[in-house]
């Protein structure tokens, strides 16, 4: 004869796994993504200081 108890701590355990990686793919789409306008706004500056700065140098 078969044993009919099944362990409920298998199932346990295996559902709150799934339930901890569904909240932690929820929370990691919630935050927001990083804007690249920065670097570039950086990069823009930069150019147009170094630029400025030759212009001035070659009068």
């Amino acid at each position: 004869m078969s044993d009919q108890h099944i362990d409920p701590a298998g199932n346990t355990q295996a559902f709150r796994a799934f339930a901890n990686a569904r909240e932690q793919e929820q929370q990691q789409a919630a935050k927001p993504k990083k804007s690249p306008l920065l670097p570039i706004i950086a990069v823009v500056l930069a150019i147009a200081i170094v630029g400025v700065a030759a212009f001035l140098l070659l009068q």
